[in-house]
């Protein structure tokens, strides 16, 4: 079935308090949704994140960003007042989130609606920690020692409690019992506000895209708690790290620092820890988008401790074979694959395999070859098409800073000839193609330039802070929206 959606993070949301959350706004942006004709609404990683505020660096790859959480609803239960919320910094820019300022207000906040729930007395909260205690257990506690430690990645903790020493662990337990209970009283917020909003759009027919970095951060409790599943020394140091080789966009490569795994503990263990990880994300979302896809048939190792990612080499992943578990043991579930950059013959056969659809990005067809397999009419049926994705810039953005040469071959292809609004077409290529899906940035809907990129890759400080003001999303754009995807059959 053809369908169309728009990719929105939920940090985006013009939510109340300085970054978006599962309030009201975000139930609005649903609606948004369902009058645009949208069948799909696209997010990022919904992880807690650290340094840099990467949502691809998260603290666990079960656990949910506690900056989500509405308190409008806290103040309804009576957990919070107005007076409190409001006497919070949470950053003056409607614009853009002020991640420090966050951090620092947002957790205080809770704390008081924690210590006010009395959440430990109640039956469904013993019912959320007992059904996943597989991850929760591990990760309140991995926050509670961090902090303890002044947040230091958990490598740098004393040795006993670094490598999960018996005494040294039920000692931590005691220590920071409530502690702990705080952040499951966090998650069971995140999933319970969670829960609701992702019911609400599915009612309403709108599937949500969710999103699943291929490696977990090193500083995250996946890899404290279960150093086995890494390629890690005796004393939990990495021995190897993952990145990618240098290429056109950067001579040294790109080095993420991320574990790489030990696949073949994995194939031992029937990619058991792999099955938990994506049965939990089918909770959460309805189409998985897998990201780095190429990881599985092949890995670049970079040795621990170079400062560049030059002197790395490929290693062979799992391949079909982690499919081919997951498909007996979960079903074959909806997931799209992220095929972006280089492929290999091989890499192009395991997609292929799977029968996943891979990703098509507008931004990449118009280069000096003109011949870029990235061009609509080279696209086939099972596929997903994006004008541009979260690392790239807006399509305005992009093209104003186009060669001669491509925006000449652009404006030819997609025959603009004077138009202002040269985003609209751009969206139409992508609505109009072939591909069964076709999912466009919101950035690009509301013709908004290099000011409202998500993400630069390989930069720091002035990623992930993009919103929408409250009066963006208007009844008129609704109707442009649908107007264009019905047009093309994705209504």
């Amino acid at each position: 079935m053809r369908k169309s959606g728009i990719l929105l993070p939920v940090a985006s949301i013009p939510s109340r308090y300085g970054i978006g959350t599962f309030s009201k706004q975000a139930y609005d942006f649903v609606d948004f949704l369902e009058k645009a004709g949208q069948k799909c609404w696209q997010i990022l990683p919904l992880g807690p994140t650290g340094y840099g505020d990467s949502p691809y660096q998260s603290f666990s790859t079960f656990a949910g960003n506690p900056y989500y959480i509405d308190l409008e609803q806290l103040t309804e239960k009576g957990w919070l007042t107005e007076e409190e919320c409001a006497a919070c910094d949470f950053g003056t820019e409607d614009r853009y989130v002020d991640y420090e300022k966050i951090y620092l207000s947002r957790f205080k906040v809770l704390r008081k609606a924690y210590e006010r729930s009395r959440i430990g007395e109640t039956e469904e909260f013993q019912n959320f920690k007992e059904e996943n205690a597989f991850w929760l257990e591990d990760y309140a506690l991995y926050m509670a020692v961090k902090n303890s430690f002044g947040g230091v990645s958990w490598i740098e903790w004393e040795e006993d409690i670094r490598l999960r020493r018996g005494e040294a662990m039920e000692a931590c337990r005691e220590k920071y019992a409530e502690e702990v209970e705080f952040y499951e009283f966090q998650q069971f917020l995140f999933i319970s506000q969670w829960s609701a909003l992702k019911e609400y759009a599915n009612k309403k027919g709108i599937q949500i895209i969710g999103d699943i970095p291929i490696y977990v951060a090193f500083d995250s409790a996946d890899t404290w708690a279960n150093p086995e599943l890494f390629q890690l020394d005796e004393n939990c140091f990495p021995i190897g790290v993952a990145g990618c080789p240098p290429d056109a966009f950067s001579a040294t490569g790109q080095l993420w620092g991320n574990p790489l795994y030990r696949w073949e503990y994995h194939k031992e263990t029937g990619y058991e820890w792999w099955m938990k990880r994506i049965s939990y994300c089918y909770k959460l979302y309805d189409v998985l988008r897998i990201d780095h896809f190429r990881g599985f048939d092949e890995y670049y190792f970079i040795p621990y401790g170079d400062e560049t990612a030059e002197f790395g080499h490929w290693e062979p992943g799992p391949g079909y074979d982690i499919f081919k578990v997951m498909k007996g043991k979960i079903g074959n579930k909806p997931v799209i694959a992220e095929d972006l950059g280089y492929l290999t013959p091989s890499v192009l056969k395991l997609v292929k395999k799977t029968g996943y659809p891979g990703m098509k990005v507008l931004q990449f067809a118009f280069d000096d070859t003109e011949s870029s397999d990235y061009l609509p009419h080279k696209y086939p049926q099972n596929a997903v098409v994006y004008t541009g994705t979260h690392d790239n810039d807006t399509t305005l953005g992009w093209f104003n800073t186009l060669n001669r040469h491509d925006r000449a071959f652009a404006k030819r292809y997609l025959n603009i000839r004077g138009k202002k609004e040269v985003q609209w077409e751009f969206i139409r290529a992508a609505l109009s193609s072939v591909a069964d899906t076709a999912v466009i940035p919101m950035q690009d809907y509301l013709g908004l330039g290099s000011e409202a990129r998500t993400n630069t890759p390989a930069t720091l400080g002035d990623n992930w802070k993009w919103r929408l003001l409250p009066g963006d999303l208007t009844d008129g754009l609704a109707g442009e929206i649908r107007k264009m995807a019905k047009l093309y059959g994705r209504v």
